[in-house]
């Protein structure tokens, strides 16, 4: 039996060096369960090493947590990469070591860059900067994510900013992705003028950094279940999966 489920498909935590230091992962799935929100996406900067604790928590509050990061290419593209599986979690993060510039953070500039436990005491401390570009491109990153059994989707096209808009000026009718992802301040009007979506399907995230954002924009998806081989068969309609239009569900 198909259901709806309420997905947050773009949520940073406190590693994020431009995320809030409340963001922490009891407090990110305090905010879920009071938002109804059935699926989490965790995508910090170029790293997943707070979502094993989201995805643990999530677990126990019976809320669905794929891992994942929000990876910047060579391109300055930022794109969104999600997975179910831990071990494609580790793999996938042991290639962001790999490929991360060494450029040292500089926390009162850019903001600490800290992991914690459920309990909120600090596990690690990433010393180089998460924000910056990785040394893969758009294509090898699609490819890297792929053959982890993971999901790609560009994000924000929208935007003026590390966006497939702001660096390549179009979006390629060939684009190698599973989805686009369109910010929380896109106007409707406009983007459906684009005709984005005849080129891949549109989806949504909260993109939040604080709080009281998660959750504020969101993904309806018909689904049997909430796992990402679920998500994988809405986004191509089959038997019935689907991905609701996003500013049916997205209207304040």
């Amino acid at each position: 039996m198909l259901k709806i489920f309420r997905a947050d498909l773009h949520v940073h935590s406190v590693l994020s060096p431009c995320g809030s230091l409340e963001m922490s992962p009891a407090r990110i799935i305090h905010e879920a369960r009071q938002k109804h929100i059935d699926i989490l996406a965790i995508t910090d900067h170029n790293s997943t090493r707070q979502c094993r604790v989201v995805m643990k928590l999530g677990g126990d509050a019976g809320i669905k947590v794929w891992g994942g990061a929000e990876i910047n290419t060579r391109e300055e593209v930022h794109s969104l990469a999600l997975f179910e599986d831990l071990q494609a979690i580790n793999e996938f993060q042991r290639w962001l070591d790999k490929w991360l510039r060494v450029i040292k953070n500089k926390p009162d500039y850019f903001g600490d860059q800290v992991w914690v436990d459920e309990n909120e005491n600090i596990l690690g401390e990433e010393e180089r900067l998460l924000i910056v570009s990785i040394d893969r491109s758009l294509e090898q990153s699609y490819e890297e994510v792929h053959r982890l059994g993971g999901v790609f989707i560009p994000a924000h096209i929208d935007r003026r900013s590390n966006s497939l808009i702001s660096q390549l000026g179009f979006i390629p009718s060939d684009v190698r992705a599973d989805a686009l992802e369109i910010s929380p301040n896109a106007e409707p009007e406009y983007v459906l003028s684009q005709g984005w979506g005849k080129i891949k399907p549109l989806v949504a995230g909260s993109d939040a950094h604080q709080p009281d954002k998660l959750g504020t924009h969101v993904t309806h998806l018909k689904m049997k279940d909430t796992t990402l081989e679920e998500f994988k068969k809405a986004l191509k309609c089959k038997s019935g999966r689907k991905i609701l239009p996003l500013w049916d569900n997205n209207r304040s």
